[in-house]
């Protein structure tokens, strides 16, 4: 343990500004409950972490003298934004005051500060760097975009990844294609058939938070995907190509694109992996792209309980089950399955989710689960899926803990693995290479 004591709670002016209180402990929330964080899981926020001020809601604290948990009276609470690869154990602890403004769409982890340092309650789940803030030369990535821009001139994906997602929004997969390495993104859908409560590429008007990003508008060709993935998995270290991505809606409302997209890129380049990130609504449509040549799929998912899922998800013209269907027929195919695990401290490690997640993975021979932090106002999650008693989560390190001690051969990770992960060298850091 770094410190003597927990650290320092930490609270925000209205100008952003961030101050210690030495009156009161820094503590963190699951669900809705307000909990002393275990001294171990503390860790210093790592590289590329943010800081958020939180209006219309006061921090909550372990009053030094007292031992007692209560308010701090200064400012807004603070929380902290992870850096990708890492998995948050607490949320920021808070009272929200009634007419508080809903939060952006990022995750909230708890903070507190300690002799020069502040600190989160999290882990790093993934090895791999392929997103590290300090990997990006931002004047190298302009000298790809121009590069890339005047090879592939009349290329809309390769325009829209350029200017709309590495050069205006600082998307790490595309900033990677644009620098020849790793997961090249491919979105391919402007239509959805899901209404996520924190869709992160569009907001209906009536909600009081912007999308993150602006959807794709329109409808690439097989040939322009093929045009510009084919090189990338030609001439990348460890290359991906990923249909699915934070600026469009479902691809598997494309599928026959991507079929044909498939099918042109593998009778060009066997290298490499195809990866389908997707909400696995179209098992028929996953089965049809397995046998065009897909090798791993990544079904996103907040939860592994049916009532939880659609009561978040709020899916048009398919179910849960179709979800778990698209995992075993990737499975029956040969390929490499992944769940995108939004995690929630106080429900994801709830028992009767850890019991729907177990079954999750006997029905599916689940080959990886990312645990990736849930971007969502807290509250307002909690009350639009109606939860209202978060009383029996165990922690979110005991139910890693618990799902690793039971399935022994389950990966944990943030990312799609490549090929050379997938054949049997998980653990090598490839992205060093």
């Amino acid at each position: 343990m770094p410190f003597e004591h927990p650290p320092y709670l930490v609270y925000a002016d209205e100008k952003g500004n961030v101050f210690e209180d030495r009156s009161l402990y820094a503590v963190g929330r699951s669900g809705w409950e307000a909990l002393p964080v275990p001294d171990d899981q503390w860790i210093a926020l790592p590289e590329g972490g943010s800081l958020y001020h939180l209006p219309g809601r006061r921090a909550i604290g372990i009053d030094v003298q007292t031992g007692q948990m209560r308010l701090c009276k200064k400012g807004w609470a603070v929380a902290a934004f992870l850096p990708p690869a890492h998995t948050g154990f607490y949320l920021a602890a808070y009272e929200t005051a009634p007419q508080a403004p809903l939060l952006p769409l990022f995750c909230y982890t708890a903070t507190g500060w300690w002799k020069g340092k502040f600190y989160v309650p999290a882990m790093r789940i993934e090895q791999d760097i392929r997103q590290e803030c300090g990997g990006f030369d931002h004047r190298k990535v302009k000298i790809g975009v121009h590069e890339k821009l005047k090879a592939y001139a009349h290329n809309r994906l390769v325009r829209h990844l350029a200017e709309n997602c590495a050069l205006t929004y600082f998307c790490p997969a595309a900033r990677n294609y644009f620098l020849g390495r790793w997961e090249c993104p491919v979105p391919v859908s402007p239509a959805c058939n899901a209404n996520c409560i924190g869709c992160i590429s569009f907001q209906p008007e009536e909600v009081s938070i912007p999308s993150t990003q602006d959807r794709l508008n329109f409808k690439p060709t097989a040939e322009e995907i093929a045009e510009y993935t084919v090189p990338h998995l030609q001439e990348a270290p460890y290359p991906i190509v990923s249909f699915g991505q934070g600026c469009e809606g479902e691809p598997l409302l494309m599928w026959r694109t991507i079929r044909d997209a498939i099918r042109l890129i593998r009778s060009q380049t066997d290298r490499g992996c195809i990866n389908l990130n997707t909400n696995g609504s179209k098992p028929d449509a996953v089965k049809a792209l397995c046998e065009a040549g897909l090798n791993s799929i990544r079904v996103s998912m907040n939860s592994a309980r049916k009532e939880i899922y659609h009561a978040y998800y709020r899916p048009r013209h398919y179910r849960f089950e179709d979800v778990v269907k698209s995992l075993i027929t990737v499975k029956e195919a040969g390929g490499w399955t992944s769940i995108n695990y939004f995690v929630f401290p106080g429900m994801t490690d709830q028992s009767a989710e850890f019991e729907a997640l177990c079954k999750l993975i006997e029905t599916t021979g689940l080959d990886m689960i990312q645990w990736r932090n849930f971007n969502i106002d807290p509250d307002w999650y909690l009350k639009e899926v109606q939860v209202e008693d978060t009383s029996q989560a165990m922690g979110m390190k005991k139910l890693l803990e618990q799902v690793h001690a039971q399935f022994p051969d389950l990966k944990f990770g943030y990312y799609n693995p490549p090929m050379e992960r997938i054949k049997g060298n998980f653990e090598t850091d490839f992205a060093h290479a």
